[in-house]
């Protein structure tokens, strides 16, 4: 009883010697080698890169898989970021960070860059389906043109493929009978193409609402009273909408203060001005922790998700904060963003029926 905790002591202060012979171990090194090449390459990348023409960066799983590499990559980080001058530099590293984690995980990377790659608002599938109804359409009107009498070249050669592989031919007595059941089949088609749309339209709007609900209430109560209305009309002159936008925020304006200001003056004369506010480590590692993992970035292109797998950067990015609060300035990448219009009514050719939202 009393030789057992100098001989538990003993034990635990005893160093570990790890064999390098040990398959395991020679695989980690290798891997943590590879890593941190990924990293350098990546970080070095995104450095020689204008911020438009970065890559846009894609949501990640939450699995356990690519938090370890998140979690193997934050310490790595630190050497990048002790060297790290300002707030842009912080925010180069760390999307060259994410980067990494993107390729080594096998995440698809778009290359193109945010700049010039111009999503299409219709989904893929969406897309597809309608293409497939207008050419059954399309196959129906020529089917109808030759059960009525029309024989042009064109117009048999598409109902001879339109029957391809099957034992019909076109001289047969019944022609007329089976010109009918085809096009009642595509039809029946078309109709089930269409409900397939309606489906998934409206289980999209239940998983949109469902998301709302859970970051916005009094937005998704809003836009059930009032439904958004986008417009079908023509789109706005580009020159005419630019100028409109630039005179309301580009240009300077001079405004006439009245004798109110003057009283309101005298009356905060007597204020006990405010402590100095000293942004904390904690208060940076709060704020990310509150923030939406994916919310749309703005001009980096960095999610909030990266700074909480990164959390050797909230360090520096209080102490850089901090600068910028005694200096009483921030760089333009955190003051400028993407302004997209979104109609307020069906007439979409006047500039200012739009409401601007930055992100």
């Amino acid at each position: 009883m009393v030789e057992q905790p100098a001989n538990v002591d003993a034990a635990v202060n005893t160093p570990v010697v790890v064999d390098s012979n040990d398959d395991g171990t020679v695989a980690q090194e290798l891997e943590l080698e590879h890593m941190r090449s990924t990293l350098e390459e990546a970080i070095v990348e995104t450095r020689s890169t204008p911020l438009e023409n970065r890559p846009r960066l894609p949501r990640i799983a939450l699995s356990k898989r690519n938090r370890a590499v998140v979690r193997a990559l934050n310490p790595m980080l630190v050497t990048y970021l002790e060297a790290s001058r300002d707030l842009c530099e912080t925010d180069s590293i760390l999307f060259g960070a994410a980067l990494a984690v993107c390729r080594i995980i096998g995440a698809k990377v778009s290359t193109a860059g945010r700049a010039t790659g111009h999503s299409s608002a219709i989904p893929a599938w969406r897309r597809r389906i309608e293409e497939r109804i207008a050419k059954a359409r399309a196959l129906i009107g020529r089917l109808i043109c030759f059960r009525s009498g029309n024989n042009r070249p064109r117009i048999v050669r598409t109902v001879r493929m339109a029957f391809a592989g099957t034992n019909v031919s076109l001289s047969q007595p019944d022609i007329t009978q089976k010109l009918t059941e085809r096009i009642d089949a595509l039809k029946q088609r078309i109709a089930a193409w269409g409900k397939r749309i309606r489906q998934y339209t409206e289980r999209s709007t239940r998983f949109n609402q469902n998301r709302l609900f859970q970051s916005d209430q009094k937005r998704l109560y809003e836009s059930l009273e009032r439904p958004m209305v986008s417009g079908t009309g023509p789109a706005p002159n580009r020159a005419d909408t630019v100028a409109f936008w630039r005179g309301l925020w580009s240009e300077p304006v001079n405004h006439n203060e009245g004798p109110w200001t003057e009283v309101v003056a005298r009356q905060c004369t007597g204020i006990t001005p405010m402590d100095p506010v000293i942004i904390t480590p904690d208060d940076v590692a709060e704020a990310v922790r509150r923030a939406p993992n994916w919310k749309s970035p703005g001009l980096d292109g960095l999610h909030h998700y990266w700074l909480k797998g990164f959390m050797v950067c909230h360090a520096v990015l209080a102490r850089q904060f901090q600068e910028a609060l005694n200096q009483k300035s921030l760089p333009s990448l955190f003051t400028t963003g993407i302004t997209h219009l979104v109609p307020k009514d069906q007439d979409a050719t006047d500039p200012s029926k739009y409401h601007p939202i930055t992100c």
